[in-house]
């Protein structure tokens, strides 16, 4: 079928070259076969006997045999132009094909040498895919040339983006399978391109796998007709070419001559932006419609049931081969197929002529440095967080915008490192709202689509991401940190959930990747979630969910770090740390509201270094003995409800000894044997004592400091109040009340498990009580909160220091 949209001119590729490419496909779809079903006799030099089969036959034949095409036809692209290009494989379960195509190109042997370009390199290569100690079935981390955690479908093209956001050479192949195509995140993904800026950033080649069957059913694109998709994709803003059929000498012209016409596309748009001949707009860059079908070139039937070019091909197509002597002969048929002696000669090593088409060095696209971004990354410049501080003279008397205070810091950064072209800020259309738009004094919002006259911040050259989808802003931050650079991911809390399964992801690379020496740290992946649960004022219970961080605690420790700062000085601080960290996902909850500020910046270094310690300021114990109670707190909002309780506490039972205990670094609680900031039980214990109870206001979820803490020897006087699932469109204070994070509740329960100190303080109680009641009158007539709420300072005459 000739291809829809073609170029005139285009250039005759020989005979003789598309023969040598479709023995090096054949080569890799060998090795693909291989690498599902064989633990020995990898050069087929006797017949296939049960023992040279696998016992548990694991891995996806049916994507593969066409990743594979593209790929050889790719690496004609990048070594007829000297192209850079990295190649993002959405059908992930066709790792088989990645793995193959890195081996022919010698990359996999470079990285591991036990794996040798020789019949016995060969044997090793089959027995560890998907076998105990080996390799996933899928693209992984091991994988060479991969940024692309393929083990879940959806962010193949966002993480394509991401990579190539201020790489202005680098090409990023990208193909996604027809049935990822299917999921939201996919599908969001292709509006990419109206960020994608020819004159400063890399070209995406987008190719859509329409292979026509998922696991058990028909693909919605695959069966849409052709004029239907160029609809729908020149719709997205797109040139669709099509590449389509069955019979590989046809396909193989068809590609190479598709290919020779995109790049020429993307040639001409690149230059046409770079050298001012177009200023506006954004171009329709071209992506390829590929149809092939699936399990290509494998057994057509199998017991009588058709296979390739149907569902059935998707995993393992013939499935019986270690016990079954006829699927033994189908495996044996279809491997020899593919003419292993016109391959590989008699020591295993591919033939001469077919090495010859691979790229050298870092053009192969195993082994280009953008796949390995840690080669690349570069410290970010940063400014002195001191020049930031918020002057605190008089605890708790000033209040501040928090978030607004790291946006002047992140202002700084952005301009600091604007040369660099290595740092940005994602986010879905919060930047202003997060109180961050001090950032906009150096940089705009990128947008190529139409600007009007009155619009504000919006430029082709901006460097702050806004889309209204969480799923891009994760995904572009993960290709943009995967590629070598910087950012910052900033989004309302309760929605953060969106990208619960692409933070999961992104976290198992980080895991994996961490264990390979070849793979180099990549900047952290940092969330700043603000528009926080006690601060929902005016959205209510849909915006009211911390529970993001339970997730987050889950990963491996040496992963994930939470953060909780207090007040601005302490965000100043973390925000840096986090800014200069590798290979972690740091999370950051700061609100965004006015809110008083409690720490010198002096004191708010030494306390986020120790990541939680005792406010002696706040107490009132003599040292000399234990307190009777410890009111800890974590969290912005607790912090200054445990500080209202703390002085509701000392009016009233002066004689009461008290300990504040404030936990900034939240994954210190744990112990050091399970997490790398954890305090050991004698600090722990110095802090929460080993017998007096704990009164903890903690931001989120109670279970999770139980959880955190069950190991210490005075867990079970630990009392954690949080958010307990109540809330509604209310105020500020009306909010903890509901769910008992109030100060009122927190005195309340320090005075009833106190020993002995609830029979005392019976009328204190009662007062406490009757405030609660006053609140919930109060509120309900006036719609805001009592004035001894709104106007609460800490009480204290003394200044700081």
């Amino acid at each position: 079928m000739q291809l829809r949209n073609n170029l005139p001119n285009t250039p005759e590729i020989s005979t003789e070259e598309l023969t040598l490419i479709d023995r090096y496909w054949r080569a890799a779809n060998y090795l693909s076969v291989g690498q599902i079903y064989l633990l020995d006799n990898p050069l087929l030099k006797e017949p296939l006997k049960p023992e040279h089969i696998k016992s548990r036959l694991l891995g996806h034949w049916g994507t593969t045999p066409g990743l594979n095409f593209i790929y050889a036809h790719l690496n004609r692209m990048i070594r007829n132009r000297d192209l850079s290009m990295i190649y993002v494989c959405g059908p992930g379960h066709g790792g088989p094909g990645m793995v193959a195509s890195t081996y022919l190109e010698g990359t996999y042997s470079e990285i591991y040498p036990d794996i040798s370009e020789d019949a016995e390199g060969m044997r090793k290569l089959f027995r560890q895919f998907s076998f105990p100690g080996g390799i996933p079935s899928h693209a992984a981390p091991e994988t060479p040339g991969s940024i692309h955690e393929g083990g879940e479908l959806g962010y193949a093209l966002v993480h394509a983006y991401g990579a190539a956001f201020d790489n202005p050479n680098l090409i990023v192949a990208c193909v996604v399978g027809d049935g990822e195509a299917e999921t939201g995140p996919l599908s969001a993904s292709w509006q990419s391109n109206k960020f994608l800026n020819p004159a400063r950033d890399g070209a995406v080649l987008p190719i859509l796998h329409l292979n026509g069957y998922k696991i058990a059913n028909p693909t919605l694109l695959g069966r849409m007709t052709d004029e239907d998709i160029e609809h729908l994709f020149r719709g997205h803003g797109y040139e669709p070419f099509f590449v389509e059929g069955h019979e590989p000498a046809d396909m193989h012209r068809q590609m190479a001559a598709a290919f020779e016409t995109v790049f020429d596309r993307i040639r001409t748009i690149q230059a046409e932006a770079r050298d001012g001949t177009v200023s506006e707009g954004f171009p329709r860059w071209p992506m390829i419609v590929f149809r092939s079908p699936k399990g290509w070139t494998g057994p057509k039937e199998v017991d009588g049931k058709k296979v390739e070019g149907f569902w059935r091909a998707h995993q393992v197509p013939v499935s019986g081969c270690r016990e079954d002597d006829k699927h033994r002969k189908v495996l044996e048929d279809w491997m020899r197929s593919y003419n292993p002696d016109d391959l590989f000669d008699a020591n295993g090593r591919l033939k001469e002529e077919l090495r010859a088409l691979s790229p050298g060095g870092e053009r192969r696209m195993g082994a280009n440095p953008h796949a390995n971004g840690g080669l690349l990354r570069k410290e970010l410049i940063v400014p002195d967080i001191r020049d930031y501080a918020v002057p605190v003279k008089t605890r708790g008397a000033d209040m501040v915008q928090t978030t607004e205070i790291l946006g002047k810091y992140l202002r700084d950064v952005m301009k600091r490192n604007d040369a660099n072209s290595n740092f940005r800020i994602f986010g879905p259309d919060e930047t202003e709202s997060n109180r961050l738009g001090n950032v906009f004094e150096v940089t705009d919002r990128v947008w190529m689509e139409k600007i009007e006259p009155y619009d504000v911040h919006l430029s082709r050259d901006g460097r702050v991401m806004e889309v209204l989808s969480e799923h891009l802003c994760q995904g572009w931050l993960e290709g943009y940190l995967l590629t070598g650079r910087h950012g910052l991911f900033s989004c309302y809390e309760a929605f953060i959930h969106i990208i619960d399964s692409m933070f999961n992801q992104h976290a198992k690379w980080l895991k994996v990747s961490s264990e390979l020496p070849w793979r180099k740290p990549v900047s952290s992946l940092n969330y700043l979630l603000t528009s926080h649960v006690w601060r929902q004022d005016h959205n209510g219970f849909s915006h009211q969910d911390p529970g993001f961080l339970d997730l987050v605690a889950n990963k491996k420790a040496d992963i994930v770090r939470i953060y909780l700062p207090p007040d601005a000085n302490t965000l100043l601080w973390i925000g840096d740390h986090c800014l200069k960290t590798w290979d972690r996902v740091n999370v950051i909850v700061a609100g965004k509201q006015p809110e008083p500020q409690w720490l010198t910046m002096d004191e708010a270094i030494r306390h986020c270094e120790a990541g939680i310690g005792i406010w002696d300021w706040a107490g009132n114990e003599d040292g000399a003995v234990e307190p009777d109670v410890v009111m800890a707190c974590a969290g912005d909002v607790p912090t200054l409800e445990t500080l209202a309780a703390v002085c509701l506490l000392r009016d009233a039972i002066p004689e009461l000894s008290i300990r504040v205990v404030n936990v900034v670094d939240l994954l210190a609680l744990q112990s050091q044997d399970q997490h790398p900031h954890g305090l050991s039980d004698e600090m722990f214990d110095g802090l929460f004592t080993t017998d007096r109870p704990v009164i903890f206001a903690y931001h989120g979820y109670p279970y999770l400091i139980h959880r955190l803490t069950y190991k210490r020897t005075n867990h079970q006087n630990i009392h954690v109040r949080g958010f307990i699932e109540e809330g509604t469109t209310t105020t500020p204070f009306d909010m903890t009340v509901l769910n008992e994070l109030d100060r009122f509740h927190l005195a309340i329960e320090a005075i009833e498990r106190v020993p002995g100190l609830k029979d005392k303080a019976g009328s204190v109680i009662a007062m406490l009580e009757d405030k609660l009641a006053e609140h919930t009158r109060y509120v309900r007539e006036h719609g805001e909160d009592m004035p001894e709420i709104r106007d609460w300072k800490w009480k204290t005459s003394k200044t700081v220091g």
